[in-house]
């Protein structure tokens, strides 16, 4: 079993049943998503979706951490981050058959989205159905104008190596 708790600092907190901290994260995404107002993992827990007070969703893969918690090589890898709302997302959920992510916000709006790539499906109360099989119309509700962004491994930020460069007088130059 595992906890998590989501914080108002944007921190995601991973605990242990016995309430050890057995990590702490941050989002990496350019876009800075808020404090985080909302959190859910799919039903085999491979996959965490948390919300934030400035309508983002963010996607972090933790199949690999679960597994060994304890190997320092297995981490958690944020994959996909979207502005889901305006404002404040106050619950989500996936719904696994379908593949959907459910989003509510302060707004009173209900949306669904792809839970993989994070393309807008629609909201509740539309005239239209939702057609869930076709994920190649990139079509964003209206008061939201940036598509999903995928996190690459190589964008993120590198140690930084410690290098010297000894200043030198050159008294020629």
């Amino acid at each position: 079993p595992l906890l998590a708790s989501a914080h108002e600092s944007r921190c995601i907190r991973l605990w242990s049943i016995q309430g050890n901290l057995m990590k702490e994260l941050l989002p990496f995404s350019e876009h800075p998503s808020g404090p985080l107002t909302a959190l859910c993992t799919d039903i085999f827990t491979k996959t965490l979706l948390t919300g934030s007070k400035k309508g983002h969703i963010i996607r972090w893969n933790i199949a690999s951490f679960l597994e060994d918690a304890l190997n320092k090589k297995n981490e958690i890898k944020e994959e996909l981050c979207w502005r889901a709302h305006a404002t404040k997302v106050v619950d989500l959920f996936i719904e696994e058959e379908k593949n959907v992510v459910v989003t509510a916000s302060i707004d009173g709006s209900v949306r669904l989205w792809h839970a993989m790539t994070g393309y807008y499906f629609g909201y509740f109360g539309q005239a239209r159905k939702f057609e869930l099989s076709d994920t190649s119309r990139l079509i964003l509700p209206s008061d939201v104008n940036n598509f999903p962004a995928i996190i690459r491994e190589e964008s993120k930020h590198t140690e930084k190596k410690k290098v010297k460069y000894p200043l030198m007088l050159d008294r020629d130059k």
